[in-house]
C-alpha cells in the first residue's frame, strides 16, 4: 500500500461557485476565486466550524440550548482572529457577483449571528435567571415554552453554517470532516469466521483433520 508522504499534492481549485442559503438573509451566489490566503483561512475556519457544536444537529432532547448559543458567540472572536491574521489578502475589492472569505465571514457573523444570538440569547437569560434552585437546570431549560422554536432557529442556523464548511472545504482542497465513517466495532475474541490478525484461511500442514477423524474422503486417516 502507498504511504502518505505527509506533502501536501493541491493547493484547492483556482475558482468556484458557491451558492449558499443564509437564515435572515436569503441565497449568497457568486464565483470565488481565492487567493492562498483565503485558502489558509478557509481551512483554519473549517476546522472550527467542524470541531464545534454549533454545527452538529441538535435533537429535540439532546444537548444545551444555553452550550449551543455560547458557541455561536464564540465563533465572532475565533472569526475576527482568523481575518486579523490573514490581513487584507482575504478581502480584496470585488466585482459584482463575486466573493471572497472576508465576504462569506462577515455575512455569517453579522446578518446571520448576531440577529439570532440578539433575540435569543436575553431571553433565554431571562428564562434562567428565575429557576429555583432546587430545579435541575436542564430539565428547567427543556421545560421552556419556548425552546422549540429556539431549537428551529438553531438548527436553520446549523444547516447554513454546514454549507459555509462545505464551500471552505471545498476551497481548502481537503478531506471531508463532517460526515465521518463510524469505525466497525471491534470482533470479540473467538467470534466464528473472524480470524486473528496475521492469519490466513489456510491451515497449517498437518492441521487440516483431527486424529482420529475421518478426511474430506471419508477414510480414517493412517496411525
Amino acid at each position: 500500500m502507498k504511504r502518505n508522504s505527509g506533502k501536501r499534492h493541491g493547493a484547492g481549485p483556482t475558482q468556484i461557485t458557491a451558492r449558499l442559503a443564509f437564515p435572515f438573509v436569503g441565497e449568497i451566489a457568486g464565483v470565488w476565486e481565492p487567493a492562498d490566503a483565503e485558502r489558509r483561512a478557509s481551512w483554519e475556519l473549517y476546522l472550527d466550524l467542524v470541531s464545534r457544536v454549533s454545527v452538529a444537529e441538535l435533537g429535540r432532547d439532546k444537548g444545551l440550548l444555553r452550550e449551543a448559543l455560547s458557541s455561536l458567540y464564540s465563533l465572532f472572536g475565533t472569526t475576527r482572529e482568523i481575518l486579523r491574521r490573514h490581513g487584507p489578502a482575504v478581502a480584496p475589492p470585488l466585482e459584482p457577483g463575486h466573493l471572497s472569505f472576508g465576504v462569506l465571514a462577515m455575512t455569517v457573523l453579522n446578518r446571520v449571528l448576531r440577529p439570532l444570538l440578539s433575540e435569543w440569547h436575553p431571553r433565554l437569560a431571562a428564562y434562567e435567571s428565575q429557576r429555583p434552585a432546587h430545579v435541575d437546570p436542564v430539565a428547567y431549560e427543556r421545560a421552556w415554552e419556548h425552546a422549540q422554536a429556539l431549537r428551529g432557529d438553531l438548527d436553520a442556523v446549523r444547516q447554513a453554517l454546514e454549507s459555509l464548511a462545505r464551500t471552505l472545504q471545498q476551497v481548502a482542497g481537503v478531506s471531508d470532516l463532517i460526515a465521518l465513517p463510524a469505525p466497525a466495532p471491534p470482533s470479540a475474541p473467538g467470534t466464528p469466521g473472524v480470524l486473528p490478525p496475521g492469519t490466513s484461511g489456510a491451515l497449517p500442514p498437518g492441521r487440516g483433520t483431527v486424529p482420529g477423524s475421518r478426511s474430506a474422503s471419508g477414510d480414517t486417516p493412517p496411525r
